[in-house]
């Protein structure tokens, strides 16, 4: 016949802890299950915890409208014209008043090299000691362009551009300041300073210019 399975007997040794505690002994009480924890309060004095903000939204600065139209034509640039300053001298102190100029250029903030002082008559006495050392070495200063340069009206025509044009119209034939004055008009970029007499420094430049 079959056999039936006895109901297994639980011993008390093996039971769960027992609802009465043992004689002297205080039955521990069960510990919660730790949760999330809250956020401490701030201290007094203490900024509380930092939360990270966001970043906002930009518009990029670039963006090219939805619908661009054609480009419109340039507007032509305007002609830089210098500035023209007559200082009045007679031929035989031209020069002296072209140095004072020069002077006040550079005691104004010009760099020497932005100077190109020219002579109608007789040379630059700087432009005399050069020369004696050769062609060469005197226009290969001109080239440099660091310094102040001074040339002899006459050979005005190789002198590059400079911002500042100083003429000294000292002396010499009518035709070299009549031809000399025009062409410092055009290697002057910002200003033209010309030394000598108005009368005939405005008939020069009232028709050259």
């Amino acid at each position: 016949m079959p056999l039936i399975p006895e109901e297994p007997q639980i011993h008390e040794s093996a039971q769960g802890p027992r609802a009465t505690p043992a004689s002297g002994r205080t039955a521990p009480t069960p510990r919660p299950v730790p949760g999330p924890r809250p956020a401490a309060p701030s201290r007094p004095g203490r900024p509380g915890p930092l939360r990270p903000t966001p970043p906002a939204q930009r518009t990029p600065r670039d963006a090219a409208p939805a619908n661009p139209g054609p480009p419109g034509p340039a507007a032509p640039a305007a002609a830089a014209s210098p500035q023209i300053q007559l200082i009045p001298a007679s031929a035989e102190g031209a020069l002296d008043a072209a140095e004072e100029a020069v002077d006040l250029l550079l005691e104004s903030g010009r760099a020497p090299g932005d100077v190109l002082v020219l002579t109608t008559g007789a040379q630059h006495p700087w432009a005399e000691h050069e020369l004696s050392f050769g062609e060469a070495s005197y226009w290969a200063q001109h080239d440099a362009g660091d310094d102040v340069f001074y040339a002899d009206a006459a050979v005005a025509a190789r002198a590059a551009t400079r911002p500042v044009v100083v003429v000294a119209v000292n002396g010499g034939p009518a035709s070299v300041a009549a031809t000399a004055l025009p062409l410092a008009h055009s290697r002057a970029g910002a200003l033209l300073i010309v030394c000598g007499d108005p009368q005939q420094i405005n008939s020069v430049l009232g028709a050259g210019v």
